[in-house]
Formats: C-alpha cells, structure tokens, sequence
C-alpha cells in the first residue's frame, strides 16, 4: 500500500525529554526514544534536560547511546538543561555537541554518593535483632542493623572514588576540559547557569526555543520553518485519564520518587539532594 503522505523526518528535529530521577525507567525510555531518531533518521535532537541526575549505570548508558547516536548516525544533539540538570543530568548532557541552559539553571553537583541506612539504635530500642550467615566478611557490606567497619568503608571509598574518575572523564571528554579543570569544580557543589557558563560546562545560556532554533541551525534547516517531533512513551488509555488529574499526578510522582529511594538504597547514585 502507497501512503499519500509519508513523514520527512529528515526536515525535523526530534525532542527528547529526560524528567525527574534518572532510573531504570527513565533509561528504558530514552533508550527507545533514541533507537526512534536512528530509524527515521532526524537530523538533530533537542534533548531537554530536568532531572537532579541518578543511578550511575543508568546515566552512563544513556550517554553512551547518545554518544553512538551521534558518531554513527552524524546526529546533531544540544541539550537544554531546564530548573535542574544536575549529577547524571550533567553526565547524560555532556555527551551532546553543545549544552544550553538559562541563567538561573541549576546544574553541576559532579560527584558520586552512596548511601546506607543504621537502625541499629532503632531495632535495639524495640528488641529486634538480626542473625547473620555470610560467605565472606563483606558480603553483608551496607547492612541497616549495624554500623560499617574501617575496612567496609575503605572498600566502599574505593568503589566511590572509580566512579568519581569515571565521571570526571566523561565531562572532561564532552567539554573539551582538562581533566584538572573539571575536578577544580566536580567537588559536588552546584551552580547557577551563569556559573556553569564561565566554567565552560555550558556553551551558551538561553531557552529551550533557543537549544531548538541552534539544533536547526546544525542541522542545515530553517529555524523558522522547522517541526519538532517529541518522542514520548505510548500511554494508554488509563494513563491518559488519570494524568488529568493534578492531585493523582502529584501522588503519582510521589510514589516514584519514594520507589527510587528504596529500590537504589546502597547503590552508587549520581544524584543532587536539593
């Protein structure tokens, strides 16, 4: 069957948005999303960015599809870093040609964190108590019901600290830094789009519609002329219905927040804590 009208996705740029949290969830998304913009072919990618970062393995894998996006597909990709592009939001955008944010963006906070939880006190005050049979010394390594040994948080640095390189690779690679540059600033701290900009972790500040208009511009087409396709996941029915609802959307991100919290407790996290 000949259509009447076949789409040229060669005359428009795709918009991806990464939001919230960068998790499984997250990264199955974009995955798809990205695997969309190498079948249609689109010139460029408007990745817009809002996200206090996340899992590392997650963002990683995001950036390296960006990264293979653009070195087999000759894709052009700007990121747009909106309220917050912070930790893995920094590390997913770095892999794209150029970064946009506005001035008052929220963004850097490089750095690795791992977290555990000591009840110890807790268990003790209600009687509770746990037995323990392990293979090893530290196979129980980040367990709730006591406190870490000098040797657990020494094997724990070490974990943190090759995750740290890893990222300051990564942004020494996007940006074009010395990697002595970036850890002069990857300390955790964050900073303001301003900020970002003198530092050279962003190209140029502006809105979205500017990340857009320039993802036109390298893409050869007419800023003025140019349709933008947002890939987004298929929603059902269901879904559509209840994202009506503000109170049901707020409950909504609530329950995935509190699901990211203890599905990656002691799991290294690229992540902004505002």
């Amino acid at each position: 069957m000949i259509w009447p009208f076949r789409p040229n996705f060669r005359k428009q740029i795709a918009r991806v948005e990464i939001s919230g949290a960068i998790a499984a969830s997250t990264r199955k998304q974009v995955l798809t999303a990205l695997k969309t913009v190498e079948e249609r072919k689109f010139p460029a990618v408007l990745l817009r960015i809002d996200s206090p970062g996340g899992t590392v393995v997650d963002s990683q894998e995001i950036h390296a599809a960006i990264e293979r996006l653009r070195e087999t597909q000759g894709t052009k990709v700007i990121a747009s870093f909106g309220n917050i592009s912070a930790s893995g939001g920094v590390y997913v955008g770095v892999s794209a040609d150029h970064i946009v944010a506005n001035s008052g963006t929220i963004t850097g906070s490089i750095g690795v964190i791992l977290r555990g939880n000591n009840l110890e006190k807790l268990l003790d005050r209600v009687g509770v108590s746990f037995k323990t049979i392990k293979s090893g010394p530290y196979k129980d390594i980040l367990s709730f019901d006591r406190e870490l040994t000098d040797p657990e948080r020494d094997i724990l640095q070490a974990l943190i600290d090759s995750s740290y390189n890893q990222f300051v690779e990564a942004v020494s690679k996007g940006r074009k830094l010395e990697p002595e540059q970036v850890r002069e600033f990857a300390d955790g701290r964050v900073f303001t789009g301003q900020q970002a900009l003198d530092l050279g972790l962003v190209d140029r500040l502006g809105t979205e519609e500017d990340a857009r208009r320039w993802a036109c511009e390298l893409a050869g087409l007419d800023p003025e002329k140019t349709n933008t396709f947002t890939i987004e996941a298929p929603k059902s029915a269901l879904d559509r219905a209840l994202s009506r609802s503000q109170t049901i959307a707020r409950l909504d991100a609530a329950s995935a927040w509190m699901d990211f919290e203890l599905t990656t407790n002691g799991q290294p996290l690229w992540m902004y804590h505002p």
